[in-house]
């Protein structure tokens, strides 16, 4: 596993938020450690990789309704070995919104945030921590979003009302981003 990238993104990373700058060393930390950080089989943490959708205006983020967890969340998941987290950040955002990689836009290539939370015991494991090393993209809101299995649906909402769908201060952190991007 080459981890290279990921600790060279993670080094040139500054953030305004101290508890996402801790996430950050966390994260370093834990990948020097971890060769096979990649893996979801390794615990208790391993990498992760996700989106944070806007549309052009960037008035509307894209969210999914989780089946597993319940939950709305921005698209991403596992990087099931794959060290280029941007690749597997974006294959995800592909593969749970249903559409083609063309009608996805990378903003830029260097991380948009950092987290690091706690996923539930389940079927699939322990309890276990996801470092979720995150990107901005830009979608159209005029396409229509098919989706996949994974949600029980897909849906732009107002960034003035994300915190009606989701309350995790990561998302508050997020769309705190976004604000400053719009000016």
């Amino acid at each position: 596993m080459h981890r290279l990238d990921l600790l060279r993104r993670l080094d040139g990373y500054r953030t305004r938020f101290m508890e996402e700058a801790a996430y950050v060393r966390r994260a370093r930390a834990f990948i020097q450690a971890h060769e096979d950080c990649f893996h979801r089989e390794l615990w208790p943490a391993h990498v992760t990789g996700s989106v944070w959708v806007v549309d052009p205006a960037r008035d509307n983020v894209l969210l999914l309704h989780h089946r597993k967890h319940d939950q709305w969340f921005q698209p991403g998941g596992h990087a099931d070995g794959d060290s280029d987290i941007l690749r597997v950040a974006l294959r995800e955002t592909a593969e749970e919104t249903g559409l083609d990689p063309s009608a996805i836009g990378l903003i830029d290539d260097t991380l948009f945030d950092v987290d690091i939370h706690t996923i539930p015991a389940g079927p699939h494991g322990p309890r276990h921590e996801h470092i979720d090393c995150r990107f901005l993209v830009e979608i159209d809101s005029r396409h229509p979003i098919p989706g996949n299995g994974e949600s029980y649906g897909l849906r732009w909402v107002p960034l003035w009302q994300v915190a009606r769908f989701n309350r995790n201060r990561s998302t508050y952190r997020m769309v705190e981003k976004t604000r400053r991007l719009r000016g």
